[in-house]
């Protein structure tokens, strides 16, 4: 059993292990430790200074080697192992010595000069799975280093390792520089399809010439969207993922790979005066064959009739199951006024930024909608968002106030339509952060389990169960927001990193975060996430410069305002260990 209060920290480590070590020894004792001495004089202990890294112990045939930088650990490892190839040019096949290397990035226990723990058992075996000259690392050291190091990486999937409970995924670093190209060529991301139908929506194109009519045609992608989302028999991708295929000419197959997706719905939209043509067809991703299409010449006032039979061809010829339920919500109509839903459409674009201004300037056109039509479910979303992100920041008087009216306007869109999972999401995190916690995760489950392939209400459901310091229930919901929305929002990278954070995995939780900051490099949201599991991993310099990037984007901010947003757990205990961390990260009162 390990001692309790055991000093720890995160550390890259590299593990090596001499190839055939002890036939070689068999072999020629005295002239294998004597080519090995001067390996290490001359190439390995030069290298591993040069990179800041630290000799924790030899042994015999292998080394174990820390390193405050991950980007360091991998640079040294694959200098090391092209110095070798360089250096065993000249030598005969008896006396090369290889080495395979294994980092990862963990947390490891310290005692004295030495460390433990299972960051460093997952670099040994990691070291197991590697080529002769080779390097083998671990998830977290691929995404920590991300694009930093030009070298190929090739993923080797799941990996069952001896002693170590649950499986690593492992990547190949390509060492041979002649092969760099050609493999990071080759990384494009590919998706495996579901064992359920799936489809991707493209964004409908605007072919009438004017770019004010843009809303016009996103409103009908986002309908057909939210309409096939709630169906438990499909896997839909969400907008924010397709929406990288505005306006560029597609690859349907590659569409396909990237989304991990059987069918493509594309489109076109002409609008001129009071008619409207609208064009749908559906294609296989798999064989490039159109399956239905179809234009549609009506009036303006038509188009909600249109969008409602352009989505059940659509389950058609896909062979889609509904039940009941499912029949009558995929009719569920929104509004029938194209003036509120393109008002709202822009809202939530402006809300989802978490900038003081835009939201503001949201509200306003949640408003607009609103006298427009009153009984519009989405607008009072909109409109309740709006209120919630004030008590988030602080921006509003006070967060109690602020709450207020996001609850009543959450209720007001669930009384309109109680099965509307944009509502439930809402008032999840409102009743979480009017400490109902249990409420909260009761409210969210439901939305997400009314639209299944509704990424954001997944991901908000994972929130709440973590502010009910649930992570290991969370970690499914957030993983399947993830995939139906493979190109994801930063904030979903932040509730992955929280679950890991209270699952105590240290290493996840850096590298995750790390990669939200690559997804929206200007994020205060993920700059404060990040300084809070910095400090709280006791890397204080890492901490303060998160710290600093929080103010240089919101100068304003400080932790008396931004406490509801810090403070959402359940565990009074968390709350305080949060606000502890960014006090130490450098985050004003």
């Amino acid at each position: 059993m390990e001692p309790k209060n055991q000093p720890r920290k995160l550390a890259a480590i590299l593990y090596a292990d001499v190839v055939g070590y002890s036939r070689m020894m068999g072999a020629d004792e005295s002239g294998t430790l004597a080519r090995l001495k001067a390996h290490r004089k001359e190439l390995i202990d030069p290298t591993v200074a040069s990179h800041h890294g630290r000799m924790v112990k030899l042994m015999g045939d292998g080394a174990l080697i820390e390193f405050a930088s991950v980007v360091d650990a991998l640079a040294c490892a694959v200098e090391i192992q092209r110095g070798m190839a360089e250096r065993n040019q000249n030598e005969s096949a008896e006396q090369c010595i290889e080495f395979r290397m294994g980092i990862n990035l963990g947390d490891v226990i310290i005692e004295g000069d030495d460390i433990y723990g299972d960051g460093v058992n997952v670099a040994a075996r990691l070291e197991g799975l590697a080529q002769p000259g080779g390097v083998c690392i671990s998830e977290s050291v691929r995404t920590a280093v991300g694009n930093k190091l030009s070298f190929g990486y090739e993923s080797m999937g799941e990996q069952q390792v001896k002693n170590i409970a649950e499986s690593v995924k492992a990547y190949r670093v390509v060492v041979d520089a002649g092969e760099e190209q050609k493999v990071m060529s080759s990384e494009k991301p590919t998706l495996e399809l579901p064992d359920k139908p799936s489809i991707a929506v493209l964004p409908f194109t605007n072919m009438s010439g004017d770019p004010e009519q843009e809303y016009f045609s996103d409103g009908i992608t986002e309908d057909i969207i939210t309409s096939l989302s709630r169906i438990s028999g499909l896997l839909v991708v969400a907008r924010n993922s397709t929406m990288v295929y505005k306006g560029t000419a597609v690859d349907i197959k590659q569409v396909g790979r990237e989304q991990g997706v059987r069918y493509v719905l594309e489109g076109s939209v002409r609008k001129g005066g009071n008619r409207v043509r609208v064009t749908g067809q559906l294609i296989d991703t798999t064989t490039g064959h159109h399956l239905w299409a179809e234009h549609y010449d009506r009036e303006l006032d038509d188009i909600f009739a249109v969008q409602d039979e352009i989505t059940q061809k659509v389950t058609l010829e896909m062979q889609v199951q509904l039940t009941y339920g499912e029949q009558a919500r995929l009719r569920v109509r929104g509004t029938n006024s194209i003036e509120a839903r393109e008002r709202v459409l822009r809202a939530m674009e402006l809300i989802d930024r978490h900038i003081r201004e835009d939201n503001l300037e949201g509200r306003r056109l949640a408003e607009e909608a609103l006298q427009i039509d009153p009984h519009y479910a989405l607008a009072w979303v909109a409109l309740g968002w709006t209120h919630w992100i004030d008590a988030y920041w602080g921006w509003g008087e006070s967060s109690e106030i602020s709450l207020e009216p996001a609850m009543e306007a959450g209720q007001k869109a669930l009384d309109i339509d109680e099965t509307d999972p944009d509502a439930l999401s809402l008032l999840s995190v409102v009743y979480m952060f009017c400490a109902e916690h249990n409420k909260a995760v009761q409210m969210a489950e439901k939305g997400a389990s009314l639209a299944p392939s509704h990424a954001d209400a997944q991901a908000l459901w994972a929130y709440t169960l973590n502010g009910l310091n649930k992570p290991k229930e969370a970690i499914q919901p957030i993983k399947r927001a993830m995939r139906l929305c493979p190109i994801y929002h930063a904030w979903y990278l932040m509730v992955l990193a929280d679950s890991y954070r209270l699952m105590g995995k240290r290493d996840l939780v850096v590298s995750t975060l790390n990669e939200a900051i690559k997804h929206e490099p200007d994020s205060a949201l993920a700059a404060v996430w990040l300084a809070n599991v910095l400090a709280d991993a006791e890397l204080l310099d890492e901490a303060k410069a998160a710290a600093e990037k929080v103010l240089s984007i919101d100068p304003t901010f400080t932790l008396t305002r931004g406490r509801a947003g810090i403070c959402f757990y359940k565990d009074p205990a968390l709350n305080e260990r949060a606000l502890e961390n960014l006090r130490k990260a450098g985050l004003p009162e």
